[in-house]
């Protein structure tokens, strides 16, 4: 395809559409480019009706860090400042609803996605991927809804999708954590569908079950996942909208200064509930 991406690139081929992860952040990390591209690259995938499935996966090592600190830093700043008052705060808000928004795009695309996941999935990483409808792993993957070690309550998908995808006791364990689990762990709890021995074999089955996808009829495949997510759609949005909300109100605080601060400077934080 044609469209040019900072963030991913795209390829199309035997009715399947493949979106891999560049970056340009270390580890595919989600800087500003990945939130603005990623809608308009679903929205493009799913109008075209020679796409009739789609792959996402990671580029090098890692499939994601997750949101990227540095250069989303001007999106935290200002409701970090001592007093910040309505004004940053709505900004902040307003945010938050779009970052939201790009990967409910993913989530309301009516074309199948699967996704390989190889290396480290992180925070938003982890947020990509419960909006996904099928998700394999390489052996190496790790997986963490690591905002809790930084002073986060997770606010772009993941407390809303993984309800659905979970039982709540694997939730809260991972959530409460934010430990990091291993691919064979992902497995058992029910979070991929299926381990690989690496990211190649991982890949090749997402496009192995991409193309099984692709052969049936595409209107009734659009109608599945339609049905299905009429189960979904109102309490993630729901859910969605609640975070936004608690997030803008209370997620400024010395205990996510300190968060931040530790993990650049590769220390253990200390957190003091202030």
């Amino acid at each position: 395809m044609g469209d040019a991406y900072e963030s991913l690139t795209v390829d199309v081929g035997d009715h399947v559409a493949r979106v891999t992860l560049t970056g340009p952040g270390k580890g595919n990390a989600m800087g500003p480019a990945f939130w603005a591209e990623l809608p308009v690259a679903f929205a493009t995938l799913d109008a075209d009706p020679d796409v009739r499935a789609i792959v996402l996966t990671g580029s090098g090592r890692n499939f994601s860090y997750g949101l990227d600190l540095v250069s989303m830093g001007g999106t935290l700043a200002p409701v970090l400042a001592d007093g910040a008052m309505a004004k940053p705060r709505t900004d902040f808000h307003t945010e938050l609803k779009a970052m939201q928004g790009s990967i409910t795009a993913v989530a309301d695309c009516r074309t199948p996605v699967i996704a390989s996941i190889h290396g480290w999935c992180i925070g938003g990483g982890v947020d990509l991927i419960s909006a996904v409808d099928i998700r394999y792993a390489s052996a190496d993957a790790k997986f963490s809804v690591r905002e809790v070690k930084v002073a986060m309550v997770a606010d772009v998908g993941s407390l809303a999708r993984l309800p659905m995808i979970l039982n709540d006791g694997h939730l809260r364990e991972l959530a409460l954590t934010g430990k990091d689990v291993d691919a064979a762990r992902a497995e058992k709890i029910g979070l991929v569908n299926d381990v690989f021995p690496d990211a190649e074999a991982s890949l090749a089955a997402a496009h192995a079950t991409a193309s099984e996808i692709a052969a049936n009829p595409p209107l009734v495949v659009r109608g599945i996942k339609d049905v299905l997510d009429e189960q979904r759609t109102a309490q993630v949005s729901a859910s969605l909208r609640y975070v936004a909300a608690w997030n803008s109100a209370f997620l400024a605080s010395k205990d996510l200064t300190e968060g931040i601060t530790a993990m650049f400077e590769k220390r253990p934080p200390e957190f003091t509930g202030e």
